[in-house]
């Protein structure tokens, strides 16, 4: 973060304070967008009602929220993917380990029994009857006892890895049986994903460029609707959190990819998904945090919307599937959803299901 220096945090204070002026400032409510204009005639087809409009947008709003879904899915499986195949990576690793060692304990175990081969087989008895020099036997004797004792252990050992290796084949299958579900997981996560994405492209090519516009104001107005309302709750008086160090850079981080696009399962540094940059905003301060936004309101420490403060993540609707970052005056940063580039916008725009801190101080 020192090599931007003082020009990046002032150009990402200064996107945050205009962005978060039109917004909201500490106990004014977000500016009103203007009224949809009065649809006009269009050759061909009658133009579509608002209503009708209202309709689409919620269609796409169902569509694209079942597309955040699977890319939580998609991004937890590819996470999974990645720890099993260390994990086999690092049973392989023990396998061949395991492999050489035995061959040199049975290396090891061969010259034993062929030291004791020599002997001739002959009991203790028999040897000291042979002997020339008894106390040259029993001395001999001592560390025969003294050899098969390490030849005792010898063979405990290589019994001992052979049943390591067996449990490291099994483990080995296990993970890569793991590994398989997980890729099918995935596949499946990423063909819903395409299918919501391409449903949702096609409604809205249906539309004029006229109606387009107007649902896009139509999204604005509910987004704006949620906003106020939220901040008629009397929130923002209550909230006065101060962005610790690392929070305030974590959101210098996140300001800073404003205007990249959304990407499905991308965590930057061209593209991004909601999750991915959350967690890459963190993780370029030092802290590492799970890569999905589920995974984030599991694992992370929870805090009243009250005392949030700047860097600590909100989390929307009940299924944890969209996540953005809050900078401050009743904002946040997010990257919305496909087809949308990273942007501030309302905390309360969104059904917000509760907020997390990556840090425990």
């Amino acid at each position: 973060m020192a090599a931007r220096g003082k020009r990046g945090l002032t150009a990402a204070a200064a996107t945050v304070v205009c962005a978060v002026a039109v917004l909201a400032a500490p106990g004014m409510a977000f500016a009103a967008p203007t009224p949809p204009p009065t649809p006009s005639t269009t050759p061909g087809r009658a133009p579509a009602t608002n209503e009708e409009l209202e309709a689409v947008r919620k269609q796409l709003d169902t569509l694209y929220r079942e597309a955040a879904s699977a890319t939580d899915a998609y991004n937890a499986a590819e996470e999974k993917a990645e720890r099993q195949s260390a994990e086999i990576v690092a049973l392989a690793k023990r396998i061949v380990e395991g492999k050489e060692e035995l061959a040199e304990l049975k290396r090891r175990a061969g010259a034993a029994a062929a030291a004791q081969y020599r002997t001739g087989g002959l009991p203790p008895e028999a040897h000291l009857m042979l002997s020339d020099n008894p106390g040259e036997f029993l001395d001999g004797s001592g560390r025969v006892r003294q050899g098969e004792r390490a030849t005792g252990h010898l063979l405990a050992q290589l019994t001992r890895t052979q049943q390591d290796l067996e449990q490291y084949a099994k483990d080995a299958s296990a993970q890569w049986k793991k590994l398989e579900a997980g890729r099918e997981a995935k596949a499946a996560a990423q063909k819903k994903i395409e299918q919501r994405i391409a449903a949702a492209e096609k409604l809205e090519s249906q539309l004029e460029k006229e109606e387009k516009k107007r649902l896009a104001e139509l999204e604005e107005r509910a987004a704006y609707a949620a906003q106020t309302a939220w901040l008629g709750s009397g929130i923002l008086d209550e909230l006065d959190g101060t962005a610790t160090e690392q929070g305030r850079r974590a959101v210098e981080f996140a300001t800073e990819q404003i205007g990249k696009p959304y990407e499905w399962g991308a965590e930057g540094p061209k593209t991004y998904d909601c999750s991915g940059l959350t967690s890459q905003a963190w993780a370029a301060v030092g802290s590492a945090i799970p890569r999905t936004s589920q995974e984030q309101w599991k694992q992370l420490r929870r805090v009243g919307i009250e005392d949030m403060r700047p860097g600590d993540l909100i989390i929307y609707f009940g299924d944890a599937s969209h996540v953005g970052m809050y900078v401050g005056d009743g904002a946040m940063v997010h990257a919305p959803r496909p087809g949308r580039a990273i942007t501030i916008a309302g905390a309360g725009s969104m059904p917000i299901l509760g907020v997390v801190r990556p840090l425990t101080d």
